[in-house]
């Protein structure tokens, strides 16, 4: 997230939330933090609201009624009467020490906290942050000793890297807020309690969400399916990771029907690329959308994950950016190893 420096942090709360399971104790404190140093103030601001992308919206949500989702609950508790945060927070960190019961869930710190001022879509809003660090970091620390200096280690949190969050605006309180995550550990669908079975969300399907998740689709498709099922050399799985981004870059609509057309050409190919979007969805829960406005800041995002080298044990790697029938593929029957003919008009 950018434009975070006019935030302001009115308060934070910090609990210990362990694992059940193994019998770690969950410890509730009685008071929020005092906020006195200026400093510690604008390092726990940049440490919660850095790693957000706040183009990729969620929405809190439930079965039978939105009421019932008991995040949703607590924070329109808070939202209502900031005075209530501690009182709250105690709610939040007992629900989520009720979910953290998968083998990988690691013991750690749950923070609270209420925001104003926070950049939002053009606008400036009060958002509410939850967040819980689990990795810890080994620092040294020099210290004076008599005439010289003596060195101790100590264990603490690495503020560049925030291990879960959860942002929720005030706004669009009718259908569940928007809510930005980040979950960078226990990415397993096995371990992702923190989305759905603590905090319950679910994408807004808006043309990021759709842009974003239909081009993963496509990379996880080309990258595990694709070879497995058609035998394809590593040179035809990057041509078709290259005919598929140009096409997001190049179009500002996404047709379903004039994609698979287009890039995966062959009947065969489509599908097995349709079969592998079934298991897509239903694996992560929701339906992507056929047709869509091409966001260009996911393309831009995405695009970083469209790898277009083909790696040929450790003397070469060659980058790929077209034309697929100038590259020949071979067996050397003398040297008794594979090769790869590159055609081409000039060296630059």
């Amino acid at each position: 997230m950018t434009g975070i420096d006019s935030v302001q942090l009115q308060q934070v709360i910090v609990h210990k939330v362990g694992n059940p399971t193994r019998g770690e104790e969950l410890k509730l404190s009685p008071h929020t933090l005092t906020l006195n140093d200026p400093i510690v103030q604008g390092l726990l601001t940049r440490y919660f609201l850095s790693p957000f992308n706040d183009l990729e919206h969620h929405h809190f949500t439930h079965l039978s009624d939105l009421d019932l989702n008991e995040i949703y609950r607590y924070v329109t508790a808070i939202f209502r009467d900031p005075a209530t945060l501690a009182e709250q927070s105690h709610l939040i960190a007992r629900f989520l020490y009720s979910k953290s019961t998968h083998v990988k869930v690691k013991e750690g710190e749950l923070y609270v906290a209420l925001f104003d001022e926070c950049p939002f879509d053009g606008d400036y809003l009060p958002a509410i942050g939850i967040f819980k660090s689990e990795s810890k970091e080994t620092f040294l620390k020099v210290f004076p000793h008599g005439q010289g200096w003596e060195v101790i280690h100590e264990e603490g949190i690495d503020i560049r890297k925030l291990d879960k969050g959860c942002l929720i605006f005030k706004t669009a309180q009718a259908e569940g807020y928007k809510v930005c995550l980040v979950d960078s550990t226990n990415k397993q669908q096995d371990t992702q309690y923190w989305v759905k079975d603590f905090l319950q969300v679910i994408p807004y399907a808006d043309s990021y969400h759709n842009t974003h998740q239909y081009m993963d689709l496509c990379k996880d498709f080309i990258k595990n399916e694709y070879p497995e099922k058609f035998d394809v050399a590593k040179s035809d799985q990057i041509d078709l990771m290259n005919k598929s981004m140009d096409y997001f870059k190049n179009k500002e609509q996404f047709s379903e029907t004039e994609f698979t057309e287009e890039v995966l050409f062959h009947p065969e190919i489509k599908d097995s690329f349709m079969e592998y979007k079934k298991h897509y969805e239903n694996a992560r829960e929701y339906e992507l959308g056929n047709d869509f406005d091409i966001h260009g800041a996911a393309v831009q995002k995405q695009s970083k994950m469209f790898k277009s080298i083909l790696k040929l044990d450790k003397n070469f790697h060659v980058y790929i950016h077209g034309r697929r029938d100038l590259i020949e593929k071979g067996y050397d029957e003398m040297t008794q190893k594979k090769y790869y003919k590159l055609f081409f008009d000039e060296e630059k």
